[in-house]
């Protein structure tokens, strides 16, 4: 079994579908490789693919012309990235960015809206998928418009651990301070302060290769 059939088989919705419909997803899937600071898909371009990460980590951006970058959010292993988009058949309105080596699968368009002909299954997931991404954005605003940035980034990596989004994020979470701050928006000085915050509140402690979260309900509760 290679990366990409193993991500589709332990996916939430790959978990319900018939072997039938299971290899028409592979038949429409293929896996390609980025290196850290490669663009997997670009603001603009037409959407012909479903994304999954396979293994890394992404950042979903929007790079204006200006020079400006607003972070939007990260994608860990196990996520997948631009139903919206292609549902609603538009060019694509973001930036992902891979922020270490990684690896994604891309399922064509036409075998995404063939599993939504055929699945139920995949109709479901689709439907708490983009319920639980709408909920994402919404609290990024709020926590925008409400927190300072240390909450900011206690909230972002309690983002990680959706288990609709990012069914594959260990405790572990293996996350440099400074792609932490490319998530955040902010410098990798003012990421590895905030982390000196949230270990003393007792909630993480950093560790070579990756931040361990040893309270994730206060992660998502810290500023409150």
């Amino acid at each position: 079994m290679n990366n990409a059939e193993e991500l589709l088989r332990t996916s939430l919705w790959g978990q319900s579908l018939s072997e039938d419909e299971m290899q028409k997803a592979l038949a429409g899937t293929v896996e390609r490789s980025f290196a850290a600071g490669a663009f997997v898909c670009m603001k603009g371009e037409p959407v012909e693919f479903w994304m999954g990460i396979v293994d890394g980590l992404c950042k979903m951006a929007s790079h204006w012309t200006t020079g400006k970058t607003t972070s939007l959010t990260g994608i860990s292993s196990g996520g997948w990235i631009g139903e919206g988009s292609l549902l609603k058949s538009e060019s694509r309105r973001y930036d992902v960015m891979a922020l270490r080596e990684t690896r994604v699968a891309f399922m064509h368009r036409n075998t995404f809206f063939w599993l939504m002909d055929h699945s139920i299954a995949f109709n479901r997931y689709l439907i708490a998928q983009l319920n639980e991404r709408l909920g994402q954005f919404i609290g990024m605003i709020e926590n925008e418009r409400m927190l300072d940035t240390d909450a900011r980034i206690a909230r972002g990596l309690s983002a990680l651990f959706n288990p609709v989004l990012y069914p594959g994020t260990n405790r572990l979470l293996q996350i440099s301070q400074e792609e932490l701050g490319y998530l955040a928006g902010v410098s990798r000085q003012r990421a590895n302060q905030a982390l000196r915050v949230l270990e003393d509140a007792g909630l993480v402690r950093s560790e070579y290769g990756g931040i361990n979260i040893l309270d994730l309900d206060g992660l998502r509760s810290f500023g409150d």
